[in-house]
């Protein structure tokens, strides 16, 4: 058998021992990313969307989103008003934390107009008819460097009557 190379030590380098070789670091590291990926998957992170519903005489209305995100995440938010009683214009009212640290990339049909009051965004529907459902999808993309908590209430209007509100708070991770 030939004779180890110079600057190998046996016992160190073939069976691992000394203080450098101490698999408790290591495993902590693998028990560290093996937390993250099941933290992961229970939905801590976001990405998941949850029904939110709000119910009044004259309508309901159904917020279907994740209320988790992180950084990058690409994500939809569907709205869907259902007229109990004829709604003679239809204007839902956006807090601002729906805009900040995120950008709006699609609204989906387009409003019949859209406009801002004192920083929170208003988009106008028109008529809903007694009965009858319409839905809106908004697609959003959070900013990356956006970490903290927000109130993104949506609140229905009636001709400029509060039919219900839906509270609600976006956590933002990195």
């Amino acid at each position: 058998m030939a004779d180890a190379p110079d600057f190998i030590d046996l016992d160190r380098h073939l069976h691992l021992r000394g203080i450098s070789f101490d698999r408790r670091p290591r495993r902590l590291v693998l028990l560290l990313i093996l937390a993250v990926v099941v933290l992961g998957l229970f939905n801590v992170f976001g990405q998941r969307p949850e029904h939110i519903y709000a119910n009044a005489p004259q309508a309901q209305l159904e917020l279907y989103a994740p209320s988790h995100l992180r950084g990058g995440l690409l994500y939809e938010a569907r709205f869907t008003i259902t007229a109990h009683k004829d709604i003679g214009n239809a204007v839902l009212v956006f807090s601002p934390g729906w805009n900040e640290g995120q950008q709006m990339n699609t609204l989906e049909p387009v409003p019949l107009g859209q406009g801002s009051h004192n920083g929170d965004m208003i988009l106008t529907f028109g008529h809903i008819p007694a009965g009858q459902k319409y839905r809106f999808f908004m697609q959003f993309q959070v900013d990356a460097t956006n970490v903290g908590r927000r109130r993104a209430d949506v609140s229905l209007f009636d001709r400029g009557t509060k039919l219900l509100t839906i509270h609600r708070t976006l956590t933002f991770y990195p």
